[in-house]
Order: structure tokens, then C-alpha cells, then sequence
């Protein structure tokens, strides 16, 4: 049997307290089972949001979806880490990831590092957090045990086999950075390479005693009658038909009723049970949020 389905929100937006008590109280009234914040110079400091997030909501998990690890020293991110699980009474899911926008390193004065080492410090990293939280003697303590739950976020060969050996959540973007981009610009993935990129994880992860529950950011809900029309933008810009754009696993795109068979559809070719929405498409994703949670 697949696993039920989980739904997350990823808030992106910065906004002050009321507002942002607002919007994750009201992500839990639409049933979303994570709230999510990103790690992106420009949006919310990740940590003290997602203490914000706690404290007025009592359902939701909450997640780092995902952070930048280029951005955090091990030892301080641990810290972190266990004073926010502490605090959320013990619902954190840590996502972590090796970064791709240089541009953001740069403005914070940071090296970005070629693919290799920025892989390298991410198992660096997830490798010095096992061994700190899973101390004793470290403090503060998190809340969970064994451990806080573990996202992995990544494509490349060598991201898939940390994500098979560490993560308790594989999370696929569904999307690649194009090549000599310093500002983080993706583009979507063919639905067949998505396919592979999660057969390969599949082939990596063989002999775990439990498959990680695999996560998919989508990038586009719409409700509509008229498909095409919503779509023909987005499809112009990337360069594909209207066609190709509608086949994309990352927009979910028509009636409730064919978002809700598509979103089944691609639990069946993929595995994905973990879906992710942007927050600007919170509300109109929500109809399918109650017609499939926990299913």
C-alpha cells in the first residue's frame, strides 16, 4: 500500500506579526499537514519563523524546506536546530540542501564553491549533526528522538546517494538550474527525466529497512475550466508547447476533480505522497488538500 498523503505550504512572503500568525493559522485551517519556510536571503529567517508558525497553531509540522547549507557552520546549526525542536514542542522536519544561487553567497559575503565541495560540506554537515544531537551531552536538546526527521533536496548523482543513505524525506524539485546561472533560474524537468531521477534514488536506496517518503515541489496550481489558457504563459516563457507544459508534474492545472486525478496519477508513476505548494497558491490548492489528506 503507498503511504497516505502529506501536503505543505512553503510561506515565502516576510510579513509582520499578525499577518504571519494569519497565514499559518489559516494553513491549518485548509488542513495542510507541514508548514514550510525557505532559506533565501530576502524571505524569512527560517528558525524564528517557524517559532512564530508553533505558537499559534497546534497540528502542522514545520519544516526548512530547504535550507541552504552554505549558509549555516555545523555547530551553530545544531544549536539551532534543537532550540527549534524544543520549542515546537517536537515538531520540526529539518530539510536540508547543498544551495544553487550564487548570487546570494556573494551578497553575504560567502563562497559558493563548485558542486563538488558544496556537496561535500552538506555531508559534512548532516554527518557533524548526528554526531552533536545524537549526544547527550550536547545542549540544548531537540525534542525528538532518535532524531529530528531529515529532508534531503538534490538531483545530482551525488546529492541522490546522500539522500538514500541519510534522508527520511527525498525531496525531487522537479526542475534543474540552468547551466552559468548565478541567480538560481530553473527550468522544468521532462516528466521522463523526473521519472529516472527518482528510479535512481529507488536503485541508490535498495536495502534500506524503510524507503524515505518522497516530496515533490510544485510550482503551479490553477483551477480552471480552461487549461491551456492558464498555462500558455508559463509555457511561452520556458519555451515549451502548451502540450509539453500540461504534462509537467510541478503544475497542477484544471478542475478540482483533474488536479485530484493527476495528483493520484503521479503517486502511482513517481511515489510522490509529499506534495509541497507555493504559498501564492495556498487556497486554490486546498480544495484537494481536503479531498485527499490522509488518503
Amino acid at each position: 500500500m503507498p503511504r497516505p498523503f502529506r501536503f505543505g505550504v512553503s510561506l515565502t512572503s516576510p510579513a509582520p506579526a499578525g499577518d504571519w500568525h494569519a497565514k499559518c493559522r489559516r494553513a491549518e485551517e485548509l488542513g495542510y499537514d507541514v508548514i514550510h519556510v525557505p532559506d533565501h536571503l530576502g524571505m524569512v529567517a527560517p528558525f524564528p519563523a517557524l517559532v512564530a508558525a508553533a505558537a499559534v497553531t497546534e497540528r502542522p509540522r514545520l519544516g526548512t524546506f530547504v535550507l541552504n547549507t552554505g549558509f549555516w557552520n555545523p555547530a551553530l546549526l545544531a544549536r539551532e536546530v534543537a532550540t527549534t525542536d524544543a520549542l515546537t514542542g517536537g515538531r520540526l522536519e529539518l530539510g536540508l540542501g547543498a544551495g544553487y544561487v550564487q548570487a546570494e553567497h556573494d551578497a553575504a559575503g560567502l563562497p559558493f564553491g563548485s558542486p563538488r565541495e558544496r556537496v561535500d560540506h552538506l555531508r559534512r554537515t548532516i554527518e557533524e549533526l548526528d554526531r552533536l544531537l545524537g549526544s547527550d551531552d550536547h545542549q540544548p536538546r531537540p525534542a525528538q528522538k532518535p532524531r529530528v526527521p531529515l529532508m534531503i533536496g538534490g538531483n545530482g548523482d551525488r546529492m541522490m546517494q546522500l539522500t538514500a543513505e541519510h534522508a527520511d524525506i527525498a525531496a525531487f524539485t522537479g526542475a534543474r538550474p540552468v547551466p552559468g546561472s548565478t541567480t538560481g533560474r530553473l527550468v522544468p524537468v521532462t516528466p521522463r527525466d523526473l521519472e529516472e531521477s527518482v528510479a535512481r534514488y529507488r536503485r541508490l536506496a535498495e536495502g534500506r529497512e524503510e524507503e524515505a517518503e518522497l516530496n515533490l515541489l510544485l510550482q503551479m496550481v490553477a483551477v480552471t475550466e480552461d487549461r491551456a489558457a492558464a498555462v500558455g504563459p508559463l509555457a511561452e516563457r520556458v519555451g515549451s508547447t502548451v502540450e509539453q507544459a500540461l504534462d509537467l508534474p510541478i503544475l497542477l492545472i484544471g478542475t478540482v476533480e483533474q488536479i485530484v486525478a493527476q495528483v493520484l496519477a503521479q503517486r502511482e508513476r513517481y511515489g510522490f505522497t509529499y506534495l509541497t505548494v507555493l504559498e501564492p497558491y495556498m487556497e486554490a490548492f486546498a480544495p484537494v488538500v481536503a479531498e485527499l489528506g490522509g488518503r
